[in-house]
């Protein structure tokens, strides 16, 4: 696995501030994971949550994922069954997504299907830095329109979204890497993987 990047020189504690003020009223932010660009408002917002599926123009139904500053955030909203939690023990922080049944009912209709989330807990500083500050978890989608390729760059970014989103925090040109890898449980209570990404299961 890739190593946990560090807060790139343009990304000044004042400006992080100002990228959780932006979550913080409902806005959406344009941040860097360890996997690609993403794109960040408060999973708790309804409003903002289904302003960004505008933005992405994703269809209706389909739910985004989010991201958690901390282990312990994650067990706050939502409960990890003993099939997954030698997974989280394992791979958080880093590019390893659960599905994980909700315990706090205020997250946003657009996170939650069938009384489940998908999250994880990211290994890159900005992605923690954001979740942290606000306090909870945030949607992180990759930034970039639906069907069009995932950005690795502000540049990229912003040719497809432009002056949408209310606030860009530029990483630097990120290296390629897969998506995270997404794993629920199966009806035996087995973990089952759902997409093979960045980390490698068997």
């Amino acid at each position: 696995m890739p190593s946990s990047p560090s807060l790139h020189n343009s990304i000044t504690p004042s400006l992080l501030s100002e990228a959780i003020s932006v979550l913080e009223r409902g806005g959406v932010v344009v941040f860097a994971t360890e996997t690609a660009y993403g794109l960040a408002c408060d999973a708790r917002d309804e409003r903002a949550v289904l302003r960004l599926m505008e933005m992405k123009g994703r269809e209706a139904g389909k739910t985004f994922p989010l991201i958690a500053g901390s282990r312990e955030m994650v067990e706050a909203v939502a409960g990890i069954p003993r099939g997954l939690m030698r997974l989280a023990n394992q791979f958080w922080p880093g590019a390893l997504t659960l599905v994980l049944p909700v315990l706090d009912t205020s997250l946003a209709s657009g996170v939650v299907r069938d009384g489940e989330i998908a999250v994880r807990v990211s290994s890159h500083p900005v992605a923690q830095a954001l979740s942290l500050g606000l306090g909870a978890p945030i949607v992180s989608t990759s930034a970039n329109l639906s069907g069009e390729p995932v950005c690795y760059s502000i540049e990229c970014v912003r040719e497809q979204l432009g002056d949408v989103p209310d606030l860009y925090l530029d990483s630097g040109a990120l290296t390629p890497e897969k998506p995270s890898t997404i794993v629920t449980l199966d009806d035996y209570g087995y973990p089952e993987v759902l997409r093979q990404g960045e980390v490698e299961i068997d």
